[in-house]
């Protein structure tokens, strides 16, 4: 588990004996992180670094590197570079062939080896991703062994034997599916689609000991469900095996590896949850359901069918996670501790999808919020809008952006406005070429149902977001004047057609830019008209109300440009503008004294235009 020291503000990988509860500090790091730490097997174990809340994006100039140590901290090995032209503190020793520092895990492997897979990016001449090298790594030596890929490989499955037997590549705008049959040599194609909006695609999501391969598809239903794939005669079963009625399945099968067999399934609908199909963790599930009924707690095994000590992270709407372990031979649980160990769960506030109809009579869910302990009619009212935008904007649970503005007072909204993914094919493709227009109206039709409701007080709500939403905040203001009484825009994007914009300030995939934008968003060309009318920096004039803008100074995925182009431009009318600039910030902010900066800045401009 990783602890933050209280001396530096590190964390720490810290390996704990469940018998005594003793603890052994194992990995450790002078200038940043331990992360994302795994297990090889029952001795060993792998883990990268993390510089996110060190330093900020334009700053980065370290790798995460890659090393390996055993439990009780022995054999420290460096298996991947951290260094990247400047001088980066060390852990453990070199291995043997110590890879580059863009090696990154993928995952361990079934039999009990020092083995581990790893992948590699591939770049383009201009510094785009191209694809995924597979290496077999050994963690004790470093010797790796690359695999051949028959094309741009994106995703690499595996079966139980540490064997590569599913690849997919997107190359052009097109999506292929390739499979490695035993006792072949080479890959056979067994399935090609385009990469958007195609009826025929399907997601491979695990390849099991048995050969059989479970994919994610709609096969001509609106929504997603798990199906099994038949390799032998190259179709997918009729029946799905998981369905889950309304939603889109998005979660992942949980597999015991060891015994080649499927235990259960993690899956989202308003929140997330677990469906077991093994009959013993079933049982352990509501046992331990029944010791913490207000909580959602989801269990995690160990590997090799060792069932006596069971880890549990419960977790809820007021509960960021408090971690425990159970045991199963006298029923006790044992708190280890918080992933917030400073947030009380009884300040915060009680989270609910509600659901509501746009104007054209579509469906939209939500997520309400209302401030502990305030009257739940005539409140201010935050419209908080996902980004994306083609992504579930959020599921039910602990937020702290959504607990900071409704423990100032404000109700906050949550729309999974149409194009949101997660409800369907139907509210999906609703979204398409939908920016500034119906999903737009999907946001003011949330702010207006929370008016009808009694909740928000039509004179105290403001539109606020990230990226897309940031985005959704400038036509807010712009298309919904008298609805929308001030906004906050974070790193949103200001102007459609930057996006387009080939460069190296650009982070956007090439094929999404290519082939995703002119489908989803517009074709540059042929809706040019519509892109223009938009796009925030060209309406610029229409907006009159209070705005809070910020932006990060080395971001890529929305240069800092969109933001500068559309502040100039409003304040030729508005002298209601506040700039926050973070030089060192990307795509959000990493640095503590940043989010305190900014989200000081959002309370004060919120109490002055929509508090009390």
């Amino acid at each position: 588990m990783l602890v933050r020291s209280a001396s530096d503000n590190y964390l720490k990988l810290i390996v704990m004996n469940l018998g005594d509860m003793s603890q052994k500090m194992v990995a450790s790091s002078p200038d940043t992180n331990i992360a994302n730490i795994h297990w090889v097997n029952s001795r060993r174990l792998v883990f990268s670094t993390s510089n996110v809340g060190v330093v900020g994006q334009g700053d980065m100039y370290l790798w995460s590197g890659l090393f390996a140590v055993n439990r009780d901290g022995s054999e420290m090995m460096k298996l991947a570079e951290r260094s990247a032209g400047k001088t980066a503190q060390d852990i453990g020793r070199a291995s043997s062939g110590v890879l580059a520092g863009n090696t990154h895990f993928l995952s361990t492997i079934a039999s009990e080896t020092d083995d581990i897979f790893v992948v590699q990016p591939v770049q383009t001449n201009l510094g785009e991703f191209k694809a995924y090298n597979l290496l077999r790594l050994n963690t004790r030596t470093g010797h790796a062994t690359s695999y051949q890929r028959p094309g741009n490989t994106n995703e690499w499955l595996l079966d139980q034997a540490g064997v590569p037997r599913i690849n997919v590549t997107e190359e052009d705008g097109k999506t292929a599916v390739y499979y490695f049959p035993p006792g072949e040599d080479k890959w056979k194609k067994i399935a090609e689609f385009d990469t958007f909006g195609s009826e025929e695609a399907f997601a491979p999501e695990y390849f099991d000991g048995d050969g059989k391969l479970y994919v994610k598809a709609s096969k001509g239903k609106d929504t997603e469900s798990i199906y099994r794939y038949d390799l032998v005669n190259n179709k997918m079963e009729d029946k799905p095996l998981i369905s889950i009625d309304g939603y889109d399945f998005e979660g992942r099968l949980i597999v015991d590896a060891a015994h080649k067999k499927l235990l259960g399934v993690r899956y989202v609908t308003d929140a997330e949850a677990t469906m077991w199909f093994d009959d013993e963790r079933k049982k352990m599930q509501q046992a331990i359901d029944a010791k913490l009924p207000a909580t959602n707690n989801f269990l995690q095994f160990a590997g090799h069918g060792q069932m006596r000590y069971v880890l549990v992270n419960a977790r809820s709407d007021l509960q960021p996670g408090q971690y425990l372990i159970y045991d199963t031979t006298n029923g006790e649980l044992t708190r280890l501790g918080d992933s917030h160990p400073q947030v009380d769960p009884a300040q915060m506030s009680h989270q609910s999808m509600v659901h509501y109809a746009a104007r054209d009579g579509l469906t939209i869910p939500a997520y309400l919020t209302l401030p502990r302990g305030a009257p739940k009619k005539n409140l201010p009212m935050v419209v908080l809008v996902h980004g994306g935008p083609y992504v579930r904007g959020a599921t039910w649970g602990w937020d702290p952006s959504v607990q900071f503005l409704a423990s100032r007072g404000y109700a906050v909204l949550q729309p999974e406005f149409r194009g949101s993914t997660g409800f369907g094919e139907k509210f999906a493709k609703a979204g398409w070429k939908q920016w500034g227009l119906a999903m737009q109206n999907d946001v003011a039709d949330g702010a207006k149902w929370a008016i009808a409701q009694g909740i928000a007080d039509p004179k105290r709500i403001c539109i606020a977001g990230a990226s897309y939403g940031g985005y959704a905040t400038l036509m807010g203001l712009a298309n919904d004047p008298d609805l929308f009484k001030c906004g906050v825009d974070w790193v949103g994007v200001a102007d459609i057609n930057l996006m387009y914009k080939a460069d190296w300030a650009n982070d956007l995939p090439a094929e999404w830019q290519h082939f995703g934008m002119p489908l989803l968003i517009g074709d540059p060309v042929k809706d040019a008209e519509q892109l223009r009318v938009t796009s925030p920096v060209n309406i610029a004039d229409r907006i009159r109300q209070p705005l809070l803008m910020a932006y990060g100074g080395s971001d890529r995925r929305v240069p800092i440009e969109h933001g500068q182009k559309f502040r100039d431009a409003v304040r030729k009318v508005n002298d209601k503008v506040e700039w926050i600039e973070y030089p060192e910030e990307g795509h959000g902010w990493r640095l503590l004294k940043n989010n305190v900066d900014f989200w000081s800045k959002v309370e004060k401009f919120l109490d002055e235009n929509i508090g009390h």
